[in-house]
């Protein structure tokens, strides 16, 4: 899937991966596209699907370029690409950088984000041609991850916020996402639009709503383990992060779809959720690049 509206920009490549169209099988699926390394998949298998889907994403004729990740764990690290990075990947493919955001103006690689429920955030300065991408679970969330790395194309190459456009990737939907009640707390205690970041959500229990009583405790209100599930929109909270950065609004596409809980019409699951399948799932891919001959843009 492409973000809406970058078409645009014919230098600019950048898409995200669905689960569809690969030579997977290790999940249970028939063709899935696995793009993760450190999941129950041969190493081949996955050299294969990303070699078809950095093929699709540049195009016939077109050489995608080197595949820069890195090795995330969930922190608000941001790793500039400069022209004098080397050494960012080993022989296999395997990342050797750690962090959860790339930033380059090197039209000579494809910048890449693994998630399968975090949202994948990708960022293009249209005018001086530099991109970013941003792994963005709770944790990068909270420690603004998307802020601070605007702040930094804005440091490190001049970028202007009346120049960048920004696409915001499948990732688990409000719908889905259940948190602790201290991450709402972490949260309260750093924006201040927090609370309509969260919803409490009562699930349906046909048991429970015809015998009430049978679920009473003896427990002081407020202490009792039955109650509502906490649910946290991370795709709302970074599309803040991005208008707090000084994004227009109308700059910022949204796929919005539940990698938990979004279907295909076969009722096959369209996206890997590390959530909803319990850990034993594949990755799909964010990336972000230029062509490396590229053409005028709009």
């Amino acid at each position: 899937m492409r973000p809406a509206g970058w078409e645009a920009f014919p230098w600019l490549r950048a898409a995200f991966s669905t689960r569809e169209g690969g030579a997977t099988t290790a999940f249970g699926m028939p063709n899935d596209l696995n793009l993760g390394w450190n999941v129950n998949d041969p190493a081949e298998t996955v050299a294969s699907n990303r070699e078809r889907f950095l093929q699709a994403v540049a195009g016939p004729g077109s050489e995608p370029g080197q595949l820069v990740a890195v090795r995330q764990f969930h922190s608000p690290l941001i790793r500039i690409i400069g022209p004098q990075a080397i050494n960012l990947a080993t022989p296999e493919g395997r990342p050797t950088l750690r962090g959860d955001a790339l930033i380059t103006n090197r039209a000579d690689v494809t910048l890449a984000i693994l998630t399968a429920d975090c949202v994948p955030v990708l960022v293009a300065d249209t005018r001086r041609r530099v991109v970013a991408a941003f792994h963005a679970g709770w944790r990068p969330t909270l420690a603004r991850i998307v802020e601070r790395g605007i702040g930094a194309m804005r440091l490190h190459f001049g970028s202007q916020p009346k120049d960048l456009i920004a696409a915001i990737g499948p990732g688990i939907g409000a719908c889905c996402y259940s948190v602790g009640e201290e991450v709402r707390f972490e949260f309260e205690s750093q924006f201040a639009y927090a609370p309509s970041l969260f919803s409490e959500v009562y699930d349906s229990d046909p048991v429970r709503d015809k015998y009430p009583l049978l679920f009473l405790t003896a427990r002081a209100p407020g202490h009792s383990n039955i109650g509502p599930q906490i649910h946290l929109d991370l795709i709302e909270a970074n599309r803040r992060q991005l208008l707090d950065a000084g994004l227009r609004e109308s700059k910022i596409s949204i796929v919005g779809e539940c990698t938990a809980c979004t279907r295909l019409p076969n009722g096959q699951r369209r996206y890997f959720s590390h959530r909803d399948e319990h850990g034993h799932t594949g990755r799909m891919l964010s990336v972000i690049g230029m062509s490396p001959t590229p053409k005028t843009a709009n």
